[in-house]
C-alpha cells in the first residue's frame, strides 16, 4: 500500500511538472488513510521551516510638487501595494477562481484541486487551471523577488523536486503564520499582471486607469487572467496578444460562473464586451516628467545625500524600490512662467541654450528650473538637436554641465564687500581710461597673483576715465571702476564674501582666485548664482538650494527637511546692496525694462560676447537666467548669431537674459503681493563724495543739451518736445545723477511710466550730511503707488559738504575719495586725477558699455563683461569692421590698439 501510494505521488508528479501543474505532495511520507484531506496534510510535517522572510516588495517613489501633485515616478518594479480591502470584491472572487477554487477550504496544499487541475490541462493541451495553491504561489514570488542576480531568478524558477518540496514546505508555513485574507492580500500585491505592471493595484493603472478598487466585473476577470501567464498575454505587445487576453477572460467568467460565484447570464453578457483597454503609460524615471530637468536635480540629491543610505548603491535601491513619497519645491506656476519666458526668445533646435532657476529667499526652496532644450537623447544620439542630457541649470554634482562664466553678476560681490568696509553711497574716484591689474592682488594663501600683461578696458576700448562713484559704477556696470575697487578691499575679501553666499564652480573645482574674479572669471550655474541672489533679498540670510522639503516613507512616516541657512551678511549691508542694485532697472543697463514692482538685479555679459546673465530678485523671490553656445562658449561666442528666430549682433545680459528674466518674474509674481526693500540705514550709508563728479556730470549735462537743440533746431516742426520734457528724459538717463543713489522713483525711457514703489518699512530719515531725496512712502504705510509720471525732484549734489566720509574698515575710504586724506600711508596708490574735459570720458552717457579681456597671452584665465550697448550690436558687424581700433578683448600693455579675440580653452556644456 505505501510503495503504491508513494509510486502514484511521484508519477502526478512528474506529470505535473511536464505539464505545467504544480504537485504538493511530492516524495510525502506515508502517513495513512486512502485521502488526504487539507488540514490533515499540514500537520504530516512535523518540522516545518521557518517562514520566509520577506523583503519589503519594490514599490513606486513618487515625486510630488509644492500643491501635492506628482511629477514624476521612480520604480525597479511598478508597484503600489494596497489592503485587501482597497480591492474590489469581484476582483478577490475572479482570481480565487482561476487560481484556487479551494483556497479558503485546504490549508495550503489541495491534492485534489492539484489532480483536478492536472486531468483538465492534460485534456486540454494547455494551462487552463492552477495547480499551485495561491500560498504556494506566494512563496515562489516571494523567492524571485529576493532574487537579486539572473542566477538567483533562474533558480528560483528552475523546475526540480527539491524545490517544488521547498516551496510546499514553506506555503504550508505560511499559512500557520498568516491568516487567508492576509495570504491573498500579499498574493494580490506580489505577483505581476503583464505590461510593466507589477501588483493589482499597478494592473489596475495601467490597463485600465482606475483603481483596484473600482474594478468592474469585465476588468477583474481581465486582471485575473493575466497573471498566469502574463507575457503571452501582454496587452501592451499588440492584438495577437490582446486576443490571447481576451480569452483567459472568458475563461475566467466561466469558471466564476461554474463556481457560482457569478450568474450564467452575467458570465455571457460580460463576456460579449470587448476588452476596453485603456492603456494608460507609466514612465518611469525623470525623461517622462513634466519637469525633467527639476526631476534630476532631486534625483540627484537622493544619490548623493547619506540620509537616503550609506552607500550610492543604497540610496539607489531606496529610491528604486522604496515606495517613498517625496514632496518637493517646484511651484507649477514659477516653473510655467520661466518656461514660457525661455520658450518665446530660444527654440530647442538653436545651439544656443538658456537656463533658469528661480529661489525662495529666505528658505533656499527652489520654485523653478527650465532649460531651453528638451531633456532626453537625440536622434541617433547625436550630441547637437533639440535634446540634452545635462541639467544646463545646475552644476555636475546635480546632472549640470562645466558652467559659464558669470560675468559681471561677481561684480555684487565687491559691493558688498566695500560696503561692510565702511564705503557710502556716493562715495567714488576717478578711474583711468585703461586699467592693467600690476600690483595689489593677492589670493587668499597670501600668494601675489598680480598680472601686468593685461589690461583691462571700458567701453569699446575707448581711451577716457573719469569720476565714478559707487552707485553709477555698478549701474553703469564699469570694469575698471570694479577692478580697482577689488584692489582696494582686497581680492580675498571679495572670494570670501562670496563663499559665504554660496559660490562654488559649478565643475566642483576651487575658485580662481585671480584679479579679473570680480569680472566673473569662474564658470557658474543660474541654480548656485540665484542662491547667492537670493541672500540679498533675505537681508543677508543665505540658504542652501533645497529641492526636497518631506518624505514620507511606506508606513506612513513623515520626515520634515527644513532650509539649511547662516546669515552671510549684515541685514544693513545687504539692505544697502539691494538700494544699490535697484537703480540697475532704473538708472542702469536694465533701464526701461520693469517687472512693475520694486526689484533689483545686475546684467553680465562676457568678453567676446562668451555668455551673457541676468541675476536678480524681489524680496519674496531671485532668479538668474544664462544664455551660452551648448557646443562651446569661447569657440562659439553669441556675436552674429540668429535665436529664437531673431537676430542678435551681439547678445548682452540687457538684450536676452535680462528681458527672459523679467517675463518669467513678472508672471511667477502676477497674483502675491508686491512688496519694497528695507530701506537703506542712510545714517551709516549715506553722505559719500566723489571728487569732480559733480563737474563732470554738469558738463555732460551741457554738452547733451546743446545736442538736443541742435537736434530740435533741424527737424523743428511745430510739435516737437518741450525743453520741459527733454529735461523729464534727461532725469531717466542720466545714470546716477544723485551721488547718494537716491530712492526717488525715476519714469522709465519708453512711455514715462513709474514704477510703483511698496515698503515694507518706514524708511529711516535721512541724515542732514547726506544729499538723498526721497519719495517713499510716510511711516505706517504699507504698500502706496506713485503718481509721477513726469520729473521727480532733485536732489543737488553736494560737493564736500557735511560729514565726512567714512573711513572704516580695512582700506579707509577718507583715502580714496578726498586727495588730501588719500595722498600719505593710505596703503595703495592714489588715484590719477583725470580731467573730464580732456580724457573724453562720458561718465553720464546712457549706452556705455563695458569690456575687458578673458586671457592674457600667459594663458590665465580672465573674465571680462560688456554692459549696455555696444556698436556691433546696435549696427552690426559691418560697423564694426569699420572701426578696427575698438577693442572688445585684452590685450598686452603698451601694445597697440586692435579688434583681438583670445583664444580661449573650448568647453562643452552639454
Amino acid at each position: 500500500m505505501t510503495s503504491r501510494l508513494l509510486s502514484t505521488v511521484l508519477a502526478l508528479g512528474m506529470c505535473g511538472a511536464a505539464g505545467g501543474t504544480l504537485v504538493a505532495g511530492l516524495v510525502m511520507p506515508y502517513v495513512g488513510g486512502a485521502g488526504l484531506a487539507a488540514k490533515s496534510a499540514a500537520s504530516t510535517f512535523t518540522e516545518l521551516p521557518a517562514p520566509l522572510r520577506e523583503e519589503p516588495l519594490p514599490e513606486v517613489t513618487r515625486l510630488l510638487d509644492r500643491n501635492g501633485h506628482q511629477i514624476a515616478q521612480f520604480y525597479y518594479q511598478n508597484r503600489q501595494s494596497v489592503p485587501l480591502s482597497a480591492v474590489a470584491p469581484v476582483m478577490r472572487q475572479a482570481i480565487v477562481a482561476i487560481e484556487d477554487a479551494r483556497f479558503y477550504e485546504h490549508g495550503g496544499l489541495d491534492i485534489k484541486g492539484t489532480l483536478r487541475a492536472f486531468v483538465t490541462n492534460t485534456r486540454a493541451g494547455g494551462i487552463r487551471q492552477g495547480g499551485s495553491s495561491i500560498s504556494q504561489q506566494l512563496v515562489k514570488n516571494i523567492m524571485l523577488n529576493q532574487a537579486e542576480s539572473e542566477q538567483e531568478r533562474a533558480q528560483a524558477l528552475v523546475r526540480s523536486f527539491r524545490r517544488k518540496l521547498d516551496e510546499l514546505r514553506y506555503a504550508l508555513a505560511l499559512e500557520r503564520k498568516y491568516t487567508k485574507d492576509q495570504i491573498l492580500e500579499r498574493y494580490l500585491n506580489i505577483a505581476y499582471f503583464g505590461a510593466g505592471a507589477f501588483g493589482v493595484q499597478a494592473a489596475a493603472r495601467r490597463f485600465f486607469g482606475v483603481d483596484a478598487a473600482d474594478l468592474t466585473l469585465t476588468q477583474a476577470a481581465t486582471l485575473a487572467g493575466a497573471v498566469r501567464t502574463p507575457y503571452d498575454t501582454d496587452p501592451s505587445l499588440g492584438e495577437e496578444h490582446q486576443e490571447r487576453l481576451r480569452a483567459r477572460r472568458d475563461l475566467v467568467l466561466g469558471r466564476m460562473a461554474e463556481l457560482g460565484a457569478i450568474g450564467k447570464d452575467a458570465a455571457r453578457t460580460a463576456a460579449a464586451e470587448p476588452l476596453a483597454l485603456h492603456l494608460r503609460p507609466e514612465p518611469g524615471g525623470c525623461a517622462g516628467s513634466a519637469h525633467p530637468f527639476f526631476c534630476v536635480y532631486v534625483e540627484r540629491e537622493v544619490l548623493t545625500n547619506p540620509a537616503f543610505g550609506y552607500t550610492r548603491a543604497d540610496r539607489e535601491r531606496r529610491l528604486q524600490r522604496g515606495g517613498l513619497t517625496i514632496w518637493t519645491t517646484i511651484d507649477p506656476v514659477a516653473q510655467r512662467a520661466a518656461e514660457r519666458a525661455i520658450a518665446a526668445r530660444v527654440r530647442p533646435r538653436d545651439n544656443q541654450v538658456a537656463s533658469e532657476t528661480m529661489i525662495e529667499p529666505g528658505t533656499g526652496r527652489i520654485r523653478a528650473m527650465a532649460v531651453s532644450k528638451r531633456y532626453g537623447r537625440n536622434k541617433h544620439d547625436r550630441d547637437l538637436g533639440p535634446s540634452t542630457t545635462y541639467n544646463l541649470a545646475a552644476d555636475t554634482a546635480h546632472g549640470g554641465g562645466l558652467g559659464l562664466q558669470a560675468g559681471s553678476t561677481f561684480k555684487v560681490f565687491t559691493l558688498a564687500t566695500a560696503l561692510m568696509q565702511g564705503m557710502r553711497f556716493g562715495d567714488g574716484f576717478t578711474i583711468p581710461g585703461a586699467y592693467v591689474p600690476s600690483y595689489g592682488y593677492r589670493d587668499c594663501s597670501g600668494r601675489a597673483v598680480n598680472d601686468p600683461n593685461t589690461v583691462i578696458h571700458n567701453a569699446g576700448g575707448e581711451g577716457g576715465g573719469g569720476p565714478y562713484s559707487l552707485e553709477m559704477g555698478t549701474w553703469q556696470s564699469v570694469n575698471i571702476f570694479y577692478m580697482r575697487l577689488e584692489r582696494e578691499v582686497g581680492l580675498c575679501d571679495v572670494v570670501q564674501t562670496a563663499k559665504s553666499l554660496g559660490i562654488r564652480r559649478a565643475d566642483g573645482a576651487p575658485l580662481h582666485e585671480v584679479p579679473t574674479f570680480t569680472l566673473g572669471a569662474n564658470e557658474m550655474d543660474p541654480t548656485t548664482v540665484a542662491a547667492a541672489y537670493a541672500a540679498f533679498a533675505a537681508r543677508g540670510r543665505y540658504c542652501r538650494p533645497m529641492a526636497i522639503t518631506a518624505v514620507v516613507e511606506r508606513d506612513g512616516t513623515r520626515t520634515q527637511i527644513p532650509p539649511a541657512c547662516v546669515t552671510a551678511l549684515e541685514p544693513a549691508v545687504a539692505d544697502a546692496v539691494s538700494h544699490v542694485l535697484t537703480g540697475v532697472f532704473t538708472k542702469g543697463t536694465m533701464r526701461g525694462q520693469s517687472i512693475g514692482r520694486p526689484a533689483a538685479g545686475k546684467t553680465g555679459t562676457n568678453n567676446g560676447y562668451t555668455s551673457a546673465w541676468f541675476a536678480g530678485y524681489t524680496p519674496g523671490l531671485a532668479a538668474a537666467v544664462s544664455v551660452g553656445d551648448i557646443r562651446g562658449s569661447y569657440r562659439y561666442p553669441l556675436t552674429g548669431v540668429t535665436i529664437g528666430g531673431r537676430y542678435y549682433g551681439a547678445v548682452q545680459g540687457a538684450s536676452l537674459p535680462g528681458p527672459i528674466w523679467v517675463d518669467s518674474m513678472r508672471a511667477a509674481l502676477r497674483d502675491t503681493p508686491a512688496y519694497g526693500f528695507v530701506p537703506p540705514d542712510m545714517a551709516r550709508f549715506g553722505g559719500g563724495f566723489t571728487p569732480g563728479l559733480k563737474e563732470a556730470l554738469e558738463k555732460q549735462r551741457e554738452k547733451e543739451k546743446k545736442k538736443r537743440e541742435a537736434e530740435r533746431g533741424k527737424h523743428d516742426d511745430g510739435d516737437g518736445a518741450t525743453a520741459q520734457e527733454n529735461d523729464t528724459t534727461k532725469d531717466a538717463t542720466d545714470g546716477g545723477e544723485e551721488a547718494s543713489g537716491s530712492a526717488r522713483t525715476t519714469p522709465l525711457a519708453a512711455g514715462g511710466r513709474t514704477t510703483p514703489t511698496v515698503v515694507r518699512a518706514a524708511p529711516a530719515p535721512a541724515s542732514r550730511s547726506t544729499s538723498v531725496t526721497s519719495t517713499r512712502n510716510p511711516p505706517g504705510a504699507t504698500r502706496t503707488r506713485s503718481a509721477a509720471r513726469g520729473s521727480s525732484p532733485r536732489a543737488p549734489l553736494r560737493s564736500g559738504s557735511g560729514a565726512a566720509p567714512a573711513t572704516t574698515g580695512r582700506t579707509g575710504w577718507a583715502s580714496l575719495t578726498h586727495p588730501r586724506a588719500g595722498a600719505k600711508g593710505s596703503g595703495h596708490r592714489p588715484a590719477r586725477a583725470t580731467s573730464p574735459a580732456t580724457s573724453g570720458h562720458r561718465p553720464a552717457r546712457s549706452h556705455a558699455g563695458r569690456t575687458t579681456g578673458t586671457r592674457a597671452a600667459d594663458g590665465r584665465h580672465h573674465a571680462v563683461t560688456h554692459e549696455g550697448r555696444h556698436p556691433r550690436a546696435a549696427h552690426g558687424a559691418k560697423h564694426a569692421a569699420k572701426h578696427p581700433a575698438v577693442s572688445r578683448g585684452t590685450r598686452r600693455a603698451g601694445a597697440p590698439a586692435r579688434h583681438h579675440r583670445p583664444v580661449h580653452r573650448v568647453r562643452r556644456h552639454a
